[in-house]
């Protein structure tokens, strides 16, 4: 039997679209929006919904995990000083930039006057 869960999430117009399975992530923000990962999970507390951590980076047009680049400034058990060395640390657990592990199949909604 197969669950399909159906999900609408909002992303930045400029955002690419989803890699495939595997393929090198390019920050299109699909997995964070859809649900927090782990780290998320325990450092933000948040066990659904888009992680609060999800930051657009307009200059890059990407989105990045935000207790990557500023684990201090998104949990208070980092404290600035240690916020550079987290944020490698914790960019090694969610493995940021490897390949894409979302298995999401996403279609794009068009409403009534937007262009296709």
């Amino acid at each position: 039997m197969k669950t399909i869960w159906l999900q609408t999430i909002e992303l930045d117009p400029q955002a690419s679209a989803k890699p495939a399975l595997g393929e090198r992530c390019n920050g299109c923000g699909v997995c964070c929006a859809a649900e927090p990962c782990p780290v998320a999970l325990v450092l933000l507390l948040q066990r659904r919904g888009r992680c609060r951590a999800l930051l657009w980076q307009e200059a890059e047009a990407r989105y990045v995990c935000g207790l990557v680049v500023a684990p201090h400034r998104h949990s208070w058990l980092i404290p600035a000083r240690w916020s550079a060395g987290a944020g490698r640390l914790l960019a090694t657990r969610i493995a940021a930039g490897a390949g894409c592990d979302s298995a999401a199949e996403v279609e794009p909604i068009t409403t009534p006057g937007s262009p296709s």
